[in-house]
Order: structure tokens, then sequence, then C-alpha cells
């Protein structure tokens, strides 16, 4: 699954015209670094000496720009004041490549600005610039004939940012979701509030853990009772699904499959602010390029954990994403070489999930595109290779005394960074019977240059209803080729 993940980050994201929409309550976050040294002898308060701040877009702002930075097209429409606030954060939107042809400028309020104070990592104070009055009818007009002309260019997806600051009121979610509805376009929502009732319709709702206990008058604590308020909540409203962000829990996804959970990575969590935001545009990004729910979720959970590392919002970036998957794909393949009872635990859960389970073996010393080709071919006979692999030891026994000539725990190593490998385990026994009879394979595979009768293991995988496949060799490839040709 990492390799899809890292294919669609890769070469999807922003290799093609598909954009994005997105709605919502925009804001300035300001923040003021400073040291806390000394508290003030004019009140007991701490005194915090300013050494930079800076300005970052936020609430719907930073959902969008997690997407542009992401290499995602983005448009976005929402409604800001005639300010100097309103300058910059256009000028920061901009800046990332955000469409903000569609953003109502209003001479009723001001920009909502965020400012905050920290002291080293620490958050000192926060100080709120808004008015979260209800928008006036020359508002309500503005900004829905700017939301209908983005929504008649047909974005790929749409998301509403909800912040409870007045944009998104009943009217207008209603709106968008029937004109999507109408045009095949999935709405996902990051919630607010209570009341659900005017996302009804919507392909998906991303609440965190709190969001979705008042929503559904239930004990935060209590995950079984939140979690079924929470499926009964998706049904009510018509929704394809409903994802439950859950801090360092991970996210929980409810769908028509039941429900399934992601677990969180751990590292530093230094802020969660714009996390949220971060896991509903990685989300959209991956559904609107192809990926199924779980994956782009997975995706989206990959995403949250890379953030909440780094102070203040700080929306996800491809470099980023890319990294950190890279990281885990290494990780995985080290991973997939493993002893006898890890592999038995890992076979039991493939076969739990209707996998069906191959079997191969063979010494695979100075790995070549024969090698890789027959296990490729391996492969494609079920639904997960487990590779015996000889030791050092018994390549000796079986080669000669020159033999291997690459160490035992290189080869398990190499092999192990293929995709068509699923598992690699080391067997020091002259031949892998008793390996064969714990995993008890529905496919043991071969090379053609084998009967059936001679394949080892053979009679007793047909014994419990399995079969032998025999795969063609590729003619001139062999290790032994190569060991003459370096000698010559």
């Amino acid at each position: 699954m990492r390799e899809q993940l890292l294919d669609t980050v890769r070469n999807r994201f922003g290799q093609d015209q598909r954009w994005i929409l997105v709605v919502g309550d925009l804001m300035l976050d300001r923040y003021l670094f400073g040291d806390v040294q000394r508290i003030s002898p004019e009140a007991p308060v701490p005194i915090v000496l300013l050494k930079h701040q800076d300005e970052r877009a936020g609430g719907a702002a930073n959902v969008a720009a997690n997407l542009a930075l992401l290499g995602i097209q983005t448009c976005i429409a929402g409604c800001i004041g005639q300010d100097t606030e309103a300058k910059n954060l256009l000028s920061l939107m901009g800046k990332v490549g955000i469409n903000t042809d569609h953003i109502y400028q209003s001479k009723l309020r001001p920009t909502i600005t965020k400012t905050r104070i920290l002291g080293g990592h620490q958050q000192m104070m926060r100080l709120d610039q808004e008015d979260a009055g209800a928008f006036k009818a020359e508002e309500n007009t503005g900004l829905q004939s700017l939301v209908t002309q983005a929504l008649q260019e047909k974005p790929a997806a749409i998301i509403l940012s909800d912040y409870a600051k007045g944009v998104l009121s009943t009217e207008l979610c209603q709106s968008i979701i029937s004109q999507a509805q109408a045009s095949g376009i999935p709405v996902l929502v990051d919630p607010k509030g209570k009341d659900y009732s005017k996302y009804q319709g919507a392909t998906g709702l991303t609440p965190n853990k709190r969001e979705t206990a008042e929503a559904c008058a239930t004990d935060i604590n209590d995950n079984p009772t939140l979690l079924g308020a929470a499926a009964l909540l998706r049904s009510t409203l018509g929704l394809d699904f409903l994802a439950v962000t859950r801090g360092e829990e991970g996210i929980s996804v409810i769908d028509d499959h039941g429900t399934a959970h992601f677990s969180a990575t751990a590292r530093q969590v230094y802020d969660v602010s714009g996390a949220g935001d971060t896991v509903i545009s990685t989300l959209t990004a991956g559904l609107a390029h192809g990926l199924s729910l779980h994956d782009s979720l997975e995706l989206a959970n990959i995403a949250a954990g890379i953030v909440v590392g780094k102070v203040g919002t700080v929306p996800i970036t491809r470099a980023d994403l890319l990294n950190e998957l890279l990281s885990q794909q290494s990780a995985a393949q080290s991973d997939k070489v493993c002893d006898k009872e890890a592999l038995l635990a890992r076979v039991q859960s493939w076969r739990n999930n209707g996998n069906r389970i191959v079997f191969t073996n063979g010494c695979f010393d100075l790995l070549h595109a024969g090698h890789v080709t027959y296990l490729e071919a391996a492969r494609k006979t079920g639904d997960r290779l487990v590779l015996g692999l000889n030791t050092d030891r018994s390549v000796s026994a079986l080669k000669g005394p020159s033999r291997p000539v690459i160490h035992e725990a290189d080869r398990a190593r190499v092999l192990a960074a293929l995709e068509s490998v699923d598992a690699v385990i080391l067997f020091d026994e002259d031949t892998p019977l008793q390996l064969i009879n714990a995993v008890r394979p529905d496919v043991i595979v071969k090379g053609s240059d084998y009967t059936e009768d001679q394949v080892v293991g053979g009679a007793e995988v047909k014994s419990w209803g399995g079969k032998v496949a025999l795969i063609d060799v590729v003619p001139g490839r062999s290790t032994s080729n190569i060991i003459q040709k370096l000698a010559s």
C-alpha cells in the first residue's frame, strides 16, 4: 500500500488539471515569538521579550494552503474585510498559488485575525479580532454569487471548512451540497457546532473526537458508545462516511463496511493547531486522485503526524509527505524480514483477510533480473508471497564452500525491498519442508527446471487443497554465470 500512496503523491498530485474548491471561514494567524525570563512587576503575568513575528493563512485558508503545497490546483471562497489583514491574507494565499477570485470582501466586518503570543514553544495568550454575527443580506448575496460561479467551473471535489464564524450558513451549505450532488462532485466537511443537519447529504465529515461527542451528546471517554453514536449520525445525515480524528489515538472511519481504525504514528507533538485542516485536505486530495477512502485516510493520517511536530499552524508540503512516505517504506521493507513466530502471525492475519498465501524458497545469491522476474511471476499466483531464504550455512552445503557471495542478512534485506515479496524468513535446514508445514501455503512455487514431483513440500501443499506452480526461468540469467564472468 505504501507504494501506491507514494506513487500518487509523487506522480499524480499536481500533474493534471483537477482542482479542489474550498469554502469556509478565512482567517489570518499571527504569531509573536519571544522569550520569557521574568514576571512583570506591574501584575503577576510573564514578560515576553519579542524576538520575531510571523503571519500565516488560517482557518479555511490553511486548508487551501495544505492543498496548494501538496501541488493541487486550489480555489477558495469565503469572506474577508477591507483592511490591512485582508491584504496580508490575500498576499499569503497568492504566494502559494491559491486562486482567490471568489473571495467576498465585506465592508461590514473585519478580517478574522488570531494573534498568538508564544514564549518558547508555550502559547501565553491569544488575541482574537472578529465579528461572528449573522451575515447581512448583501453579504450573503455577494458570497452566494461567487460560490455559484466557482461551482459552475466544475471542481473535482469541494471542502467545506466550518469554523462557525458565519460563512457556512445552513442555506449556503445545502445549496453547495445540492449543486454538487447534481454534478457528481464529492463534498467533504470539517464541521463545527452541535447541529450537523446543515451538512445533510454531504459525502463525508471529519469531526474530531470532542466535536463528535458534542454532536452526538455522548461521553468523550467512552469510545464504543461514541463510535456507535457516530455511526447513527452518519446514517441520519445520509453520509458515505464519517471519519473521527482522535489525536494520538489516530482516526476511526465509519462507512458501509463498518468501522475501521488507523493508528497514529508515535512522534513528538509540539502543536495540534491545524492538524484537522491537514487531514481533510490530504484526504480530499487522495480521493480526488483515485485513492480509495481507506488509502486516502492512511495518507491523511501520515500527513497529520508530520504537522503536529511543528509549532503553530503549518500546512503539509508535498516534499515533507514524500520524505515521510519514503522513510516509512524503508522501515516497512526491513520489517518484512521476520522470524518464525512473527511470520506465522502475519500469515494468519493475511488469511483472515481472505488472502491466498504463496511460498517459494531459494538461495538468491547475487540477485539478478532472472530472480526478480521469477518472484514477480510467483506473487501473481496468489496475494501474499513468503520467501524462504537459505542461510549461509545451508547455501554452502548446497553450492560449495565458495558460496554464498553475499551474506544472508544482506540477501534478506535486498529481497525485502522488492514489491513482489511480502515476507522473508531465513531457514537453516537442508530443505524448507518444516517451514512449509508451519506456513501451510495455498500455492508453492518453483522454477520450470523442476517437475512437480521434485518440488519439496509439493505433496504436502496438495494434501491440504493447495497447488504447485512452476514458473519459467529467464534463459541465460544465473548467479553461476555472473561469477564465471567476474572470474574471467
